[in-house]
């Protein structure tokens, strides 16, 4: 594995996605799987001999050059793929935005008034633009899946724990799981067989699909009929139930999950933010202030409940199936489209509070989800999601092939 210091993905770049504080491209090693396909990796993966910023100039002038690589870097390369370059994230991965007061806001191929979501915003923007087929993410709280579904492409969140996060920035240790975008679903796949060290061919059961009657009734009215008008149109030959979730309100969930996030991420990185606070930019240092006051009873009660729910979404999933089938559970990625540049911090942070009654399902569950570039509502892309259970990644990814969808 050959690594270069410099790349000339810049002068490709009309979407700001790749950091120009980190030129890097790295050659395929072998010919494989992957042969001809390339990508980015977000800035939060170290790879020996190039600086990993996570997002942050505080981070970048405060932390020694890496000198190790991210595992699935090699992997990658031996399957045959190109790197080439390190793409932008949020600043420490801590919002949903994409919007970073520091390194800018990448650019939304689809939707360039609105932003293309985050903390994945670099990777997810550089396979919309067509930079790259594939770009690696990371997904906390709704990372991977926000911005697929802001910039109309597929993404996924693996199951919690199922690939090494050795050798990257953390955010929240009970939360942060790998995860790839890709415009073309076979290329989806593809990745997934190669990072997941599993072939499709394994896959046998039959996906039984159920909507989730809460996370439908997040969504504005008219957004979750068109949604479920293509779903059901896409679905045509399959029998769908409807299913409801949560016994409690999905945001008692988002709250419990804010909690455990905020404490890990304090816990994780406190010491180190206490003297860079002032650098922050706005939102993410008041974010920290807020993870820095958290009452420690509050938060082991938070972690509990987690215990609990994940248990719970565990149970439902396997008593919903068979031993001929797989659940998959059917809702919306975000329920609305990427919102305005131009929004005002009130109206992002509404934004994000809706967003993580949704996106915080799969992530206290540990559960893998992909987005699927459904359709478009007021010119703007709009997904819908499949969550499995846990370990059921590959089939996940085999199961989207249903949804033969052109591109948007």
């Amino acid at each position: 594995m050959k690594i270069q210091g410099s790349s000339n993905i810049f002068e490709l770049d009309t979407v700001a996605a790749f950091c120009r504080h980190a030129p890097v491209s790295i050659a395929a090693s072998h010919e494989g799987p992957l042969s001809g396909l390339s990508y980015g990796i977000k800035d939060i993966y170290d790879i020996a001999g190039i600086p990993t910023a996570f997002g942050s100039p505080a981070w970048l002038n405060s932390h020694s050059i890496p000198t190790s690589t991210a595992a699935f870097v090699e992997t990658l390369s031996n399957a045959g793929a190109n790197l080439l370059g390190k793409t932008h994230t949020d600043e420490l991965t801590y919002s949903i935005l994409g919007m970073n007061a520091h390194y800018g806001t990448p650019i939304n191929s689809h939707s360039p008034l609105r932003v293309p979501g985050g903390s994945s915003s670099g990777s997810a923007a550089a396979v919309a633009a067509g930079l790259v087929d594939f770009a690696i993410g990371s997904d906390t709280g709704g990372s991977v899946r926000a911005p697929a579904s802001f910039c109309g492409i597929y993404g996924i969140r693996t199951t919690h724990g199922r690939i090494s996060l050795k050798h990257a920035r953390g955010l929240a240790k009970s939360f942060d799981a790998l995860g790839w975008f890709a415009k073309d679903p076979n290329v989806l796949l593809q990745v997934g067989e190669i990072l997941l060290n599993e072939k499709v061919s394994t896959v046998h059961k039959k996906p039984k699909y159920f909507l989730l009657k809460e996370a439908f009734q997040l969504a504005p009215e008219p957004i979750a009929e068109i949604l479920k008008k293509e779903i059901l149109t896409l679905l045509s030959k399959e029998v769908i139930e409807d299913i409801s979730i949560a016994p409690e309100a999905l945001s008692q969930w988002a709250e419990n999950f804010r909690i455990i996030q905020a404490s890990e991420i304090w816990e994780e990185h406190g010491q180190w933010a206490e003297q860079h606070l002032n650098e922050f930019g706005p939102g993410i240092k008041e974010r920290f202030e807020i993870a820095r006051s958290l009452d420690p009873n509050v938060i082991a009660a938070a972690k509990l409940e987690k215990i609990r729910i994940e248990k719970y979404l565990k149970q439902l999933l396997n008593n919903l199936g068979d031993e001929n089938t797989e659940v998959i559970l059917v809702m919306p990625s975000t329920g609305c489209i990427a919102p305005l540049l131009t929004s005002s911090p009130l109206e992002l942070e509404q934004v994000r509070k809706q967003l993580f009654q949704l996106l915080c399902i799969a992530g206290l569950g540990g559960l893998p989800q992909v987005n699927i570039p459904i359709c478009q509502y007021e010119n703007a892309p709009l997904g819908v999601s499949l969550i499995a259970n846990s370990q059921q990644d590959l089939f996940l990814l085999h199961a989207i092939k249903k949804f033969s969808i052109q591109q948007i």
